[in-house]
């Protein structure tokens, strides 16, 4: 069973919201790809940095990513529920008055360049104004949060709510909530000795397709994201890191990762084929940038969580045995640019194959 429900489960004043909330976060997702992925591309550009591309093996589970943090990726951690987060669970995940997006509290803080022009609604979803809002709060340290207008009775409203909002909640207990669920415990992480807890711990991290102890940003995206499954409704928590160069998106779809990749002018014939488009139109409408000889873009990979990582029929108590896999390449995708809206993904297989240049 889901931890959250599905639309024919929902009622039709849910079932609107639901789907409000999906069309709203297809934007952010656009947002954030252009953020993470093309903007930090032009970064390394605008400082004659060569770009540090994403290789094919850094893609596979269980991989090793460089430890290496890269001044020029755009990095930020977005929280997107489709309701409001109840007060109760302020203990963990600390939004406060101090915290929300008012204009007194955005110029106490010295790192925000607002002036006095400062309008309530640009923290609004559905305001012109905040795809420029956003951005400039993305930067900041911890998480932002983008949640239901709880005010919005008669129709909803989604806004940034809060910045600065800083994920508590030990990795330990997240690693044990996991467990629980997955039936690898009864109860306690330690109840059978502390070699098995670390091992849960590493599954945790494997279970969301991360090395262990990755960066801040990756490691409090993960515990927010099983955090949050306590909560009505769906959630969605996107990661841009500095050190997988990746747009990391959790939902209750899964897991994906968005990268920037290389591809040789025979990649491109191929893929134009096989998807019965002209080169040209390839081109652009995929196409982000070109180095020489080879052009840019973004591939997304998505991943399943295997039998190991899912909770078992029966619901009996099982052993974690750390050798198997517990997550596996769902599917793999060349994405449209950011704001293309005629052109859908287009399925490559890349990651486990020899011909595609990366």
């Amino acid at each position: 069973m889901a931890f959250w429900n599905y639309r024919e489960e929902l009622s039709q004043i849910d079932r609107l919201r639901r789907s409000y909330y999906e069309l709203l976060r297809d934007e952010l997702d656009q947002l954030l790809l252009q953020h993470a992925l093309i903007d930090s591309y032009s970064n390394f550009r605008s400082q004659n940095i060569a770009f540090p591309f994403v290789e094919k093996r850094e893609l596979k589970p269980r991989a090793r990513i460089p430890d290496r943090e890269y001044e020029s990726q755009n990095t930020f951690l977005v929280i997107f529920v489709e309701d409001a987060i109840p007060p109760e669970h302020k203990k963990y995940i600390r939004f406060f008055d101090q915290n929300k997006t008012t204009k007194t509290n955005l110029l106490r803080s010295k790192t925000l360049p607002l002036s006095d022009k400062f309008d309530r609604n640009w923290k609004y979803l559905e305001s012109l104004h905040f795809r420029n809002f956003i951005k400039i709060l993305l930067p900041i340290d911890y998480a932002l949060l983008i949640q239901r207008d709880p005010a919005s009775k008669v129709r909803n409203r989604y806004g940034l709510s809060h910045f600065y909002v800083r994920i508590d909640w030990p990795i330990t207990d997240a690693a044990e909530d996991l467990a629980r669920h997955l039936r690898y415990i009864s109860k306690d992480i330690f109840e059978k000795g502390d070699k098995y807890a670390e091992d849960i711990q590493k599954k945790f991290f494997e279970y969301y397709g991360l090395p262990v102890m990755s960066g801040g940003r990756r490691t409090a995206a993960i515990v927010a994201a099983q955090y949050l499954k306590r909560i009505p409704g769906i959630t969605t928590v996107y990661a841009g890191s500095s050190e997988s160069r990746a747009l990391i998106r959790i939902s209750e779809r899964g897991i994906s990762k968005s990268v920037l990749m290389k591809f040789s002018a025979e990649d491109l014939e191929h893929v134009a084929e096989s998807n019965n488009l002209a080169l040209q139109t390839f081109k652009k409408n995929y196409v982000i940038a070109r180095e020489k000889k080879s052009c840019i873009c973004i591939f997304q990979a998505t991943y399943l969580n295997t039998y190991h990582a899912r909770a078992p029929e029966d619901g009996k108590l099982r052993e974690i045995k750390p050798d198997l896999n517990w997550v596996t390449v769902g599917e793999e995708h060349i994405l449209p640019k950011p704001g293309i809206k005629k052109y859908p993904p287009l399925p490559l297989n890349v990651i486990y194959t020899e011909t595609i240049h990366s």
